[in-house]
């Protein structure tokens, strides 16, 4: 399944939880620093989770993309060539 939504559809702050709800791992990068949540089991309280997905305007970063059970946001250069080779 693919699907593409455009930058003009902000996910909010229950949009992005409930994204990450349905994936097994959290691949977060902001600059050089990478943060990897396993979200099988006990995941983090949301305010953990909010605070790696969520910009300063309380709107999903981007870029984000899922990868079979995988979520990725924001972008890193040694996270994409790990993924995607």
């Amino acid at each position: 399944m693919h699907e593409t939504v455009p930058a003009s559809r902000k996910l909010g702050r229950s949009e992005a939880l409930a994204m990450t709800r349905q994936a097994q791992r959290l691949v977060a990068a902001k600059g050089k620093k990478v943060t990897s949540i396993d979200l099988h089991g006990a995941p983090p309280a949301d305010a953990v989770l909010a605070a790696l997905l969520l910009g300063p305007t309380g709107n999903l970063r981007a870029p984000v993309m899922r990868v079979g059970q995988t979520i990725l946001v924001g972008y890193n250069d040694d996270v994409f060539t790990e993924m995607f080779g």
